[in-house]
C-alpha cells in the first residue's frame, strides 16, 4: 500500500513548478524598477511649457556623453541671457526619458541671479535622453536635447 502524502503523479509536480513560476514573475513585476518612456517625457515638457513652442538653442545641457556610474551624474544648464531686468531667464528644467519621473529638477531663476547657470546631480537608470527646457521672461521656451551612455545604472536597486 502506497503513501496517501507522497505525490502519485506528475501532475503535482507540474502544478508547484507552474505556482511558482507565477509567484516568481509577479515578484519581479513588483521589484522591477518603473522606467519613464520617450512619450511621457515629451508630455512632462507640454505641461511644464503649457504646449508652447520649445526652440532648440540658447541652452547649454552639461553632462558627460558616457557616465560610468548612474548613481551620480553631475549635470550644469546654462541659458545664453544677459539677465537683465527686460530679458533674463525666469525658470530650468530637466527632463529625462528613462527614470521613474521624468521630471528631475526645476529651477526659478530672476535677474538678481548674475547668470543663468544651474548645476546639479541626477541619477540615471540608464542609457537615455535628457533636456534641458529654459523659460524666459519673454515667455519663449529653449531646449537642449542630449543622449547619455550609461555603463552602470542607477535606480535599480531592488533588480537582481
Amino acid at each position: 500500500m502506497s503513501d496517501p502524502h507522497e505525490c502519485s503523479s506528475g501532475t503535482d509536480r507540474k502544478r508547484r513548478r507552474l505556482l511558482a513560476a507565477g509567484a516568481g514573475l509577479g515578484a519581479w513585476l513588483i521589484v522591477r524598477p518603473a522606467s519613464a518612456t520617450p512619450d511621457e517625457m515629451a508630455a512632462a515638457i507640454r505641461s511644464y511649457t503649457g504646449g508652447a513652442v520649445v526652440r532648440p538653442g540658447k541652452v547649454k545641457l552639461d553632462v558627460a556623453a558616457l557616465v560610468d556610474n548612474g548613481n551620480a551624474v553631475p549635470v550644469t544648464v546654462a541659458v545664453d541671457s544677459p539677465m537683465t531686468a527686460a530679458d533674463h531667464v525666469a525658470a530650468i528644467a530637466i527632463f529625462n526619458e528613462r527614470n521613474p519621473q521624468t521630471d528631475v529638477a526645476r529651477f526659478t531663476l530672476g535677474p538678481r541671479a548674475g547668470k543663468a547657470s544651474i548645476s546639479t546631480r541626477m541619477r540615471l537608470a540608464t542609457s537615455q535622453k535628457l533636456t534641458a527646457v529654459a523659460r524666459l521672461s519673454d515667455g519663449s521656451y529653449w531646449s537642449h536635447t542630449i543622449d547619455v551612455v550609461v555603463t552602470l545604472a542607477a535606480c535599480i536597486e531592488g533588480e537582481t
